[in-house]
């Protein structure tokens, strides 16, 4: 009787190698990408300067004339995007460059949906998402506030509109008339303090976009009231949920609610029902859905049981005033 030696298991039998082929690797833009789209946009808002001005956009002897717009709102949108770029820096969360969104001027008369950055990496602290959260709104906020201030003190002579609208001369300046701008509490208290002399001419918010550092300043403001919206993914999103943690839900969907009802608002105008006059806009129903499908109503947990500091609180409190004196229900309307 013979033993079987353990190599003759079949536990040790040899196994011929399976090589796998490798994938083949996607082709990737890289950096490249985010080039592309900062020219394309910069491309697309100086169109959208041109626009402004009442000048033909497509007729390339213009194209100088929408510099001015085009490079301020850059530098607006860019000082946001690299707010939130550098504090995820801080905080080592991988995240990409700015990925500025062109769009066409029948589309959107400002050039751009504004700009993106995308975390490769969760926040893995509140502070860190707070951190994150806030830094975009406070300094884009920061650039469009000086936008403003100068804008308003350095106003020219009510000439400069006549320029672009001879037919004013004669039948004066219309108000509340086609594309008209949401007043703010920030740009009305701002107009009090640097427009009060009455030698200086302050255009209504029917024209004020012809004058690149107020329409600007104005677009800056509401980029920062939207993204600082308690809800989601937005920065207001992130900020609410490291400060109040799951109770964030509540504050989350009450403002959910009031953006739909304002959309509804603006919806029922059409049928001649105005229970919210001159305040509800049709447009807030497609943010609401975009929030409900996309942003989403409640922020993704983080577990983190450790509460921010006062001094982050403290900010939370200047986020809430950004956001106040940001807001308008009704930043556009077409009479």
């Amino acid at each position: 009787m013979t033993q079987q030696s353990q190599w003759d298991s079949p536990y040790y039998q040899q196994v011929e190698p399976v090589y796998e082929e490798k994938p083949k690797r996607k082709f990737r833009f890289g950096i490249w990408l985010n080039i592309i789209l900062f020219i394309a946009t910069f491309f697309t808002t100086t169109l959208a300067g041109v626009g402004w001005l009442n000048l033909d956009p497509f007729d390339l002897k213009n194209f100088h004339y929408g510099l001015t717009y085009s490079i301020l709102i850059m530098l607006m949108l860019a000082s946001h995007e690299f707010g939130h770029y550098f504090a995820a820096k801080i905080h080592k969360v991988d995240v990409t460059l700015p990925y500025f969104i062109p769009f066409p001027l029948f589309l959107n008369p400002f050039g751009t949906m504004g700009a993106v950055i995308r975390m490769r990496s969760a926040s893995k602290t509140r502070k860190a998402l707070f951190d994150i959260g806030i830094a975009g709104p406070v300094s884009g906020f920061i650039v469009a506030l000086f936008f403003l201030v100068y804008g308003m003190t350095h106003l020219p002579s009510i000439e400069y509109l006549f320029r672009i609208h001879p037919e004013y001369r004669i039948s004066g300046i219309p108000l509340g008339e086609g594309l008209t701008f949401g007043n703010t509490l920030l740009y009305w208290l701002l107009s009090k303090i640097f427009t009060s002399s009455p030698d200086v001419f302050l255009p209504p918010m029917n024209e004020m976009y012809h004058y690149p550092f107020l329409c600007v300043g104005w677009f800056g403001m509401l980029i920062t009231a939207l993204n600082l919206l308690p809800v989601g993914q937005l920065d207001g999103g992130h900020i609410v949920y490291a400060l109040f943690g799951s109770k964030h839900k509540i504050i989350a969907r009450v403002f959910f609610f009031l953006i739909l009802l304002i959309g509804l608002g603006g919806l029922l105008q059409f049928a001649g029902i105005n229970f919210l006059p001159h305040y509800g806009l049709a447009n807030w129903t497609l943010w609401a859905l975009v929030i409900y499908f996309v942003i989403k109503v409640d922020h993704p947990p983080i577990y983190d049981p450790e509460p921010v500091d006062l001094k982050r609180k403290l900010w939370g409190v200047f986020a809430l005033l950004m956001f106040v004196s940001s807001f308008t229900p009704s930043p556009f309307s077409n009479i």
